[in-house]
């Protein structure tokens, strides 16, 4: 496929919403000579953290999540602030919604969660060497914190009992950065 052969050119926007952390807007487009109608959910980015308790096991976080009805297993995330930096968002979110301080941070990777409606772009770390400091979590967040063996949430991912997209690429990115860890001993 030729680079840019597919681009779309914004011929004009509007914006329909515009919330705490999310905005709504519609915009008209070209393809060619074919015009087309978008509608874009912008977000200001966020973070994921694949916490290691230890080499065999990974914290997790049940919430209940409103907009799908249900409770969800999911890796600790949250959103980006007004000029802060992916590992910094990292580090807060991580004490926040399980209590535990990194000593050591690294990005496993980046990943857009619905491109075809949504630019919110998912930064994602893995967590080693933590120390509990105390769970801080935010006013409208009910969490519970769950330890898992790394291999049962594989496992969970590859029977489908997780729905959340951060936390399968979280886990599969954090496997693969383990797994070379080990190939480079």
């Amino acid at each position: 496929m030729v680079a840019g052969l597919l681009k779309e050119i914004k011929v004009k926007s509007k914006r329909l919403f515009k919330g705490r952390i999310i905005s709504l807007r519609v915009d008209e487009t070209l393809i060619g000579s074919r015009r087309m109608s978008r509608e874009v959910v912008e977000h200001p980015g966020s973070v994921a953290v694949v916490p290691l308790l230890s080499e065999s096991e990974v914290i997790l976080i049940k919430q209940y999540r409103y907009a799908v009805g249900r409770e969800l297993l999911e890796i600790p995330a949250g959103t980006l602030e007004k000029g802060e930096k992916p590992l910094e968002c990292a580090k807060r979110e991580l004490v926040e919604e399980t209590g535990y301080r990194a000593h050591r941070l690294r990005r496993l990777g980046s990943v857009y969660l619905a491109p075809g409606y949504c630019d919110e772009l998912i930064h994602i770390y893995l967590a080693e060497r933590l120390e509990f400091v105390g769970q801080k979590a935010e006013m409208d967040e009910r969490i519970k914190v769950v330890v898992l063996s790394l291999e049962k949430a594989l496992q969970e991912v590859l029977t489908q009992r997780f729905y959340d997209a951060k936390t399968m690429c979280g886990l599969f990115l954090a496997m693969k950065a383990l797994a070379l860890k080990e190939t480079n001993k």
